[in-house]
């Protein structure tokens, strides 16, 4: 009876110490001049999927991402890995007009050429890539610098809006650093793309009721960004 009493004790303080954890912030300021950029990890497989081409598009897509090293086992192959649910060597999900994963790149092929054209030498997070069809372009959600100062790119950093062509051309940042993405939407009868972001105003790190949100549109027959105010 003593050591169920026990157990339970432990287990009650346990879990309230998880409960107690706090998330891991988005931002971390630094006031020094310099921040070191993070490295690509060379200790992870890199590996492309089988080509993508969308709807509508004439190009090939190659999705590039990392997957970890198992140890090898008896058959001589490397252990199966996963991404959302997706076993085996994966590194992304397509449907309709999207594409989802943890890319660390994406290399393009025009069908008909032999040539791949590579979307960016820095290293990034790309989780989403959305296909605007009537526009023949690419919206990118990802993340592009290490915001909270943990030596690496990853989920936990800031999300930013970037577009590009249906080649990977032009790819360009229409976020404001260090505002998070909330959410974005194309109206095709304005020929614009809308999307929300939001400040962390306050400088604690986190983003919570106190923060401030911004609203901008992209207009696509200049490719400028401006802001709205509906409040």
């Amino acid at each position: 009876m003593k050591n169920y009493i026990y157990i339970l004790f432990v287990s009650s303080v346990m879990i309230f110490s998880c409960q107690q954890e706090k998330p891991k912030p988005k931002v971390k300021y630094n006031n020094t001049k310099e921040t070191k950029s993070p490295q690509r990890d060379t200790s992870k497989l890199e590996v492309a999927d089988l080509p993508i081409q969308f709807e509508g598009s004439n190009v090939l897509i190659y999705t590039i991402g990392n997957l970890t090293l198992g140890d090898i086992n008896k058959k001589g192959t490397y252990e199966s890995t996963s991404y959302e649910g997706v076993a085996g060597f994966n590194v992304s999900n397509s449907m309709d007009n999207e594409i989802t994963g943890y890319l660390q790149n994406m290399k393009f092929q025009a069908i008909g050429s032999d040539s791949l054209h590579v979307l960016t030498d820095k290293v990034m997070l790309i989780e989403r890539v959305s296909f605007v069809k009537n526009n023949k372009m690419l919206i990118y959600i990802l993340a592009d610098s290490d915001t909270n100062q943990d030596g690496v790119i990853d989920s936990n950093d800031i999300k930013s809006l970037y577009i590009s062509s249906e080649l990977g051309e032009n790819f360009t940042k229409i976020s404001t650093d260090l505002q998070e993405l909330l959410d974005w939407k194309h109206i095709e009868a304005a020929n614009k793309i809308f999307f929300r972001t939001v400040e962390d105003a306050n400088k604690n790190g986190e983003f919570d009721k106190n923060d401030k949100i911004h609203y901008h549109f992209l207009n696509l027959k200049d490719n400028k960004v401006s802001e709205y105010f509906p409040l």
